[in-house]
């Protein structure tokens, strides 16, 4: 099962974990639950704006679940990426991964982050108490294999 979701509002992690385990199809599950980070402080981030291209957005995201689901063996498999202003520690994306093994379902979580980190149509402005810029994605620290 693959679940895909961009959305503007908010997540319930505890409730999404729950739902993702109620189907006790394997016992390795592995989430990665990604949160607006002030990396400037000087500047003190006040907002992170994030867009996307809806259909391409979609298309990525679910791809790149599929490539994990064949490449580690997964069972389920969910990612919710929101979109819009968001504050100062509110989640941007939620993954989600179960298979038989431990091993897999780390490797095909960091895999699809990694992967949406530098492929997925989502860009990023942040709304500081300075100014507004877009944010460069950084690909420098990704060693991304398909």
């Amino acid at each position: 099962m693959i679940d895909i979701r961009i959305q503007s509002s908010d997540f319930n992690f505890s409730k999404e974990i729950k739902n993702f385990q109620n189907n006790k199809i394997n016992g390795a599950v592995v989430c990665f639950l990604g949160s607006v980070r002030d990396l400037k402080s000087e500047e003190g981030l006040e907002k992170l704006e994030i867009e996307y291209y809806p259909k391409m957005a979609e298309k990525v995201l679910e791809e790149t679940a599929r490539k994990a689901f064949k490449e580690w063996n997964l069972s389920q498999c969910l990612i919710i990426h929101r979109f819009g202003k968001l504050d100062v520690n509110e989640p941007i994306v939620l993954i989600i991964t179960q298979t038989k093994h431990r091993k897999d379902a780390f490797r095909a979580n960091e895999f699809i982050i990694d992967f949406l980190k530098i492929n997925a149509p989502f860009w990023k402005k942040e709304h500081t108490n300075k100014k507004s810029y877009w944010v460069e994605q950084n690909k420098k620290d990704l060693d991304i294999k398909i």
